[in-house]
């Protein structure tokens, strides 16, 4: 339906923001995030955020720019990496963080979005991950229980949407955003290109329209790199 595409992501996001509620970001490092929409977020003054996301952004984008604000109240993540502000925040306990498994928080949003609100995985028994939940053998071996994750709102990024929604990711930016699509109340996208109906080949949709609320095209996207490490090109003899 055409009236899913919004003139701009303040325009997305209008009526869907509220302090405490629950926010699942797409990204893993700084590809496929939600690039315009994070600033929007900021600007509305929306504080005490649980955040779900793979990392917290890097130093100085994404994310970072919210928890720099203030306006995060925890994490929900799987890499601290990249980003002092977050190891700071933590360690000086201004920040709450729940680490989970890389895979496993992978799964708990999937679950969300499959209505499955708890499964087992190996992944932590015996660590601190495990502590706290039911732990259970099966065939020999223990699992932890682990339960789902659901947000109020879930923000992506998407290459290319029709307007009825149906969505291509480009390359790695087909990671967390496909299943927190599925697992938010409301799904706001952010897109390279909005394309015809019918012009995305039905075998290729990634996302399909059913789990998207609103779309957005964004503009002018950088192609971020977090650390980039070079080495001298070897010197040919002959």
């Amino acid at each position: 339906m055409a009236d899913k595409i919004y003139a701009s992501p303040e325009a997305a996001l209008d009526g869907l923001l509220f302090d405490g509620m629950t926010i699942m970001s797409g990204g893993f490092g700084l590809t496929g995030n939600p690039e315009t929409l994070i600033p929007a977020i900021k600007a509305s003054g929306v504080r005490d955020l649980t955040v779900i996301s793979n990392n917290c952004g890097a130093d100085g984008y994404g994310l970072w720019t919210l928890l720099a604000n203030g306006q995060i109240k925890k994490m929900v993540s799987s890499y601290i990496g990249e980003n002092k502000l977050f190891e700071q925040l933590y360690l000086e306990g201004k920040l709450e963080l729940e680490l989970v498994p890389q895979g496993t928080l992978a799964e708990r949003i999937r679950a969300g979005g499959a209505g499955i609100p708890a499964f087992y995985t190996p992944t932590g028994v015996g660590t601190v991950v495990a502590e706290g939940k039911p732990v259970e053998e099966f065939d020999g071996r223990r699992y932890v229980r682990e339960r789902w994750l659901r947000a109020d709102l879930s923000i992506i990024k998407a290459w290319k949407a029709d307007s009825e929604g149906n969505l291509v990711f480009r390359k790695t930016s087909r990671n967390f955003n496909p299943v927190m699509a599925t697992a938010g109340k409301v799904t706001v996208v952010e897109v390279e290109e909005i394309v015809p109906d019918g012009a995305l080949d039905a075998d290729h949709i990634h996302t399909p329209g059913i789990f998207v609320d609103r779309i957005v095209k964004g503009e002018g996207y950088a192609r971020l790199i977090e650390k980039r490490t070079t080495r001298p090109r070897p010197v040919e003899t002959v």
